[in-house]
């Protein structure tokens, strides 16, 4: 991945990103209230090459003038048929309302098309009232199961 989106570059990851996005998605949980959790839910963000490329997914980061102001990644699960999982899609309030989260969920998508995925699943939290809204009007729909404890929604979209 190596993508240009206004003034933001969506890369792939490397290992002298890992502090600077963890940095991003702890920021923002603790934004909305959401505890982070680098030994439970969040131990994947330190633990990338073996949680998503060993794993056959892939994590991005959002880069804009230098500075990590997002992620976004996903990797293969058993819960479905040929299904992935959309994981750590975050953006710093700087990165906001620039329809930069419409373009990585579309990104993310086409990559996992090309991949052959056939299901997309992702989690999410009620109080990301705008991650909520994204997903649904990308068609998402509503789905039971939720893993993850600060999470009490969860989502799935057939391709």
């Amino acid at each position: 991945m190596n993508n240009i989106y206004r003034d933001f570059t969506i890369r792939n990851w490397q290992e002298r990103d890992r502090a600077a996005a963890a940095s991003v998605i702890e920021q923002v949980l603790q934004e909305y209230g959401l505890p982070w959790e680098p030994t439970g839910a969040d131990r994947d963000v330190l633990a990338v090459e073996t949680a998503y490329l060993s794993a056959g997914g892939e994590f991005w980061v959002v880069e804009r003038q230098g500075q990590i102001v997002g992620t976004a990644a996903y990797y293969p699960i058993a819960r479905g048929e040929k299904a992935v999982e959309i994981r750590k899609m975050y953006l710093l309030p700087t990165a906001r309302g620039m329809g930069l989260g419409k373009h990585l969920l579309e990104q993310l998508e086409n990559a996992i098309a090309a991949k052959r995925f056939q299901e997309i699943w992702l989690e999410t939290a009620s109080v990301l009232k705008q991650a909520v809204l994204l997903y649904e009007k990308y068609g998402y729909r509503s789905a039971t199961g939720v893993e993850t404890k600060r999470c009490d929604r969860v989502y799935v979209k057939y391709l």
